[in-house]
């Protein structure tokens, strides 16, 4: 009887087909986990046990030759692996069961608040549910099973190659802001550790100053990751420039800051749409802190806000220094005018004398006259060439009575001919070669010699002593501080203080700055936020476009206000005037800029924090003159008013002064995508004309009301004004109206 009632119901068993079994269990599989043994008992009273007729169980108790008996004895077999098949059927299903109840646990672990990690990398999504952040481990994958979560850290000990210390840690600073810290440590003998990061079909800004400068950014072709590290772009236009910082801000409201600590290298690949993160010490002008292994470790945090002006905020006052002053407010008021553009190299005192006479005579203000290169013998001195400036002393006087300020032009390079060489030698006071026992030989634009170890107190203080010499014994009223990127380091060095990032080259040069930061002007910053000085843009041809030409120079500018350096100094109006890098000009010696790119050039400086002067206006017409003198008035009257105001908030905000379109419109597209405008505060845009042959453009309202330079109301925004009309003696801006 028991034999008989087991073969029919493990018959009816039979019934149930493989498909039938799986999708009972997908079904029962939404049952929370915490139900499983019900969830299995229920499973198993879906297969009833039929029992068998009385008639039945005695027959088949009968005797064995009965026809019934045989029957069934026939039958048996195939009913047997039935019954077996759908065993393995049931056990099948249990095994799947489990497995997902597992992984649903597995699952919940590598989860944190909006961030989801996997072996190959995490994403990061928004509240409502959106991808906004993603990150691929591009060097190696995690081992799950080595993963556990203890509170808002989720960590990891090994990968497919090896063990680590990774781990992420989430942090809420603020209502509106998630943060993520990101570790990934090598603790094998492994090269590098590579995350890429994914656009995510949004907008990208931050990073370096570059020789071609977009906003937002743009990637283009495949570059392995290379030393994100300062350097002089206009000798190496394809280098990271020399204003940098490790920080990134997307339109989607995410933002990222690799830590100091990395040995940062970056790449891209416009194929996957990726930025590459890379740590690594090997090939590398990177060294690991003394002591310590060669292990490379990337570590970086994510902030996540509501809208990225907000996020943007929170970094700058999270991670950026602040300013602690202001520098001079004459030189927002009144331009800078330099002797570089002009007279290069060539310049004298006659020279210098009939420049300043030409300002005066011309009606034109001066915040300060910049005396520029080669006013020494040598490269490396600190007095005037006797041949080329036989009165100096003199001079500076004729000059403070008429009324000028001057600046002089300084660098930390020594050339081996110069009678300092020897003195630094003797002191000590070079980078060294590697041995530390030579001074290490550079090459830079205007020779050959050693260039200044500022990790040296006795370096700093010797540089410091002699441009107070100077200042005391001429009168002079601060320094143009040229140069400092790392890339005038030879590849193999060493200095008094091992430099792990060698760009803390870069900021130990830039606080050389400080004690003259009132009307100081440097060309680098890493890390320098809180030197309070003017930062000039890098040398610019004197061309249209976006290679060092006057399109470049608000995505240049709107960047290096992003890294947190707000007081900027734009480059001379109409660039440099080298003849062979000159639109519109001769092949002769003294080749003038394009006078329709230089009028355009000094409308768009006239809206910048300060304007700087080399060619001057009357080196073209009468005309030109009118110009400049209407916008060198409208910048003092109606521009450094603003400037002045908005530069002492970022004492306390570090909020960018010269702003994107998107920092009062961050839920509008258009606005994140616009390179040829830009805010001073909130309520003042600007929209100058960057085309050769345009006396009109396309300008974006943001939505709002605003009224433009002719008296038009605007209030029906966000709007384009189609072909607006721009005379050549104008720049198109607008203000908003409370």
């Amino acid at each position: 009887m028991l034999r008989s009632g087991l073969l029919r119901s493990l018959y009816t068993l039979t019934l149930w087909s493989e498909s039938s079994i799986f999708a009972q269990v997908q079904r029962f599989g939404q049952i929370s986990p915490h139900s499983e043994m019900e969830t299995l008992l229920k499973f198993g009273s879906m297969y009833q046990i039929v029992p068998v007729a009385p008639g039945e169980q005695q027959t088949a108790g009968g005797a064995g030759g009965s026809p019934l008996k045989k029957k069934l004895a026939h039958e048996g077999r195939p009913l047997v692996m039935a019954g077996m098949l759908g065993c393995v059927f049931v056990l099948a299903a249990v095994v799947a069961w489990c497995y997902y109840a597992a992984s649903v646990r597995k699952a919940q672990l590598l989860k944190a608040e909006l961030l989801d990690l996997n072996k190959d990398g995490f994403i990061i999504r928004n509240q409502a549910g959106a991808v906004i952040f993603s990150m691929t481990f591009r060097s190696g994958t995690l081992d799950l099973d080595s993963c556990s979560k203890e509170g808002n850290i989720l960590s990891c000990t090994q990968s497919d190659s090896g063990k680590l210390n990774f781990f992420i840690q989430t942090v809420r600073p603020k209502d509106t802001v998630m943060c993520y810290r990101v570790r990934w440590e090598e603790l094998q003998n492994k090269h590098s550790v590579e995350h890429a990061m994914a656009y995510n079909d949004s907008h990208w800004y931050g990073g370096a100053e570059t020789a071609t400068q977009y906003w937002p950014v743009r990637i283009h072709g495949e570059e392995k990751p290379q030393p994100f590290i300062t350097s002089d772009v206009y000798s190496n236009r394809n280098a990271f420039g020399g204003i940098l910082e490790r920080y990134w801000l997307s339109s989607n409201a995410t933002a990222i800051k690799i830590n100091d600590s990395v040995p940062f290298h970056l790449g891209w690949s416009e194929k996957d749409g990726t930025l590459r993160f890379q740590a690594r010490y090997e090939d590398s002008p990177f060294r690991p802190p003394e002591g310590q292994q060669a292990l490379p470790e990337l570590s970086y945090r994510v902030c996540v806000g509501s809208d990225v002006t907000s996020i943007h905020k929170y970094m700058v006052r999270r991670y950026f220094p602040k300013p602690i002053k202001v520098p001079s407010p004459e030189v927002f008021k009144q331009p800078l005018w330099s002797t570089w553009a002009l007279h290069k190299t060539a310049v004298t005192q006659e020279k210098l004398l009939r420049y300043a006479s030409d300002i005066t005579k011309h009606g034109f203000t001066c915040s300060h006259l910049e005396l520029d290169d080669r006013y020494t013998a040598d490269y490396g001195e600190f007095d005037f060439d006797p041949q080329k400036f036989p009165n100096a002393s003199g001079m500076f006087d004729e000059l403070r009575e008429d009324g000028f300020q001057v600046s002089l032009w300084t660098h930390p390079f020594i050339n081996y001919d110069s009678i300092n060489f020897g003195v630094a030698v003797e002191k000590g006071l070079f980078v060294r070669e590697p041995s530390g026992e030579l001074p290490a030989l550079v090459r830079w634009w205007n020779g050959i010699g050693g260039i200044l170890d500022f990790t040296n107190p006795d370096a700093r203080e010797w540089y410091s002593s002699h441009l107070r010499m100077l200042k005391q014994r001429y009168d002079v009223t601060s320094f143009k501080f040229d140069a400092g990127e790392t890339s005038y380091l030879p590849r193999q060095f060493s200095t008094l203080v091992p430099l792990s990032d060698p760009s803390t080259f870069t900021r130990r040069y830039s606080e050389m700055a400080i004690p003259f930061s009132e009307r100081a002007e440097l060309r680098v910053g890493y890390q320098s936020q809180d030197v309070s000085c003017f930062f000039r843009i890098i040398d610019r041809d004197s061309v249209w476009g976006y290679e060092l030409g006057l399109k470049s120079i608000i995505p240049t500018v709107l960047t290096i206000s992003i890294l947190g350096y707000q007081f900027v100094l734009p480059d001379m109006i109409g660039g440099n005037a080298y003849p062979n890098r000159t639109a519109g000009g001769s092949d002769g010696k003294n080749s003038l800029p394009d006078r329709e790119l230089y009028i355009r050039w000094l409308e768009l400086s006239a809206f910048m924090p300060a304007m700087q002067f080399s060619i001057p206006p009357w080196a073209y017409d009468s005309e030109v003159v009118q110009i400049a003198q209407k916008f060198t008035a409208l910048h003092e009257n109606l521009v450094a008013p603003r400037v002045l105001e908005l530069a002492g908030e970022v004492l306390d905000t570090g909020d960018p002064i010269i702003r994107p379109l998107w920092w009062i419109a961050n839920d509008d597209e258009a606005a994140y995508k616009i390179d040829s405008q830009f805010l001073i505060g909130d309520d003042l845009m600007v929209a100058p004309v960057l085309e050769p042959g345009k006396q009109e453009r396309d300008i974006y309202l943001p939505a709002g009301r605003w009224r433009s330079y002719k008296g038009e109301h605007f209030d029906k925004g966000p709007m384009y004004l189609t072909d607006y009309p721009v005379d050549l003696d104008e720049i198109a801006f607008f203000t908003w109206v409370h």
